[in-house]
């Protein structure tokens, strides 16, 4: 019968369970979150960067709270110090530079036949941190 509170019963909890399974977002997370949201295409900054303008944690800190739960953001813009591209993601990420016109630095002839990736210029690609 519709209506019937016993017959709604079970989804509730069901969705109460789910919600349950769910951890809630660390505070620190969500702060790194907000950061990397808000560096312009085209641009970067560092695990320690993001640390710095948090005035908390480390590069380490940063790059948990990205390997845990920074799939949602351009987690292409946040990188390692040394400007190589995230490890296991390297196609992914160059390919999001190339579409966003990041500055990189092509590796040389010796190099690329060893299989090596270009890396980010970081000094053309470090975002200085300004909005507008």
């Amino acid at each position: 019968m519709a209506g019937n509170p016993r017959e709604a019963q079970p989804d509730d909890a069901s969705a109460a369970c789910r919600d349950a399974d769910v951890p809630a977002l660390p505070d620190y997370a969500e702060r790194v979150l907000e950061v990397a949201e808000l560096i312009p295409a085209g641009r970067v900054l560092t695990y320690g960067d993001i640390a710095e303008w948090l005035e908390e944690g480390g590069p380490r800190q940063v790059g948990r709270a990205m390997a845990l739960y920074g799939g949602a953001v351009p987690w292409w813009r946040v990188v390692r110090a040394d400007g190589v591209p995230l490890p296991g993601q390297e196609q992914q990420a160059l390919a999001h530079y190339h579409a966003e016109g990041t500055p990189l630095r092509e590796p040389a002839a010796a190099s690329r036949r060893r299989g090596e990736v270009p890396r980010l210029d970081m000094r053309r690609a470090r975002w200085d941190g300004t909005v507008g």
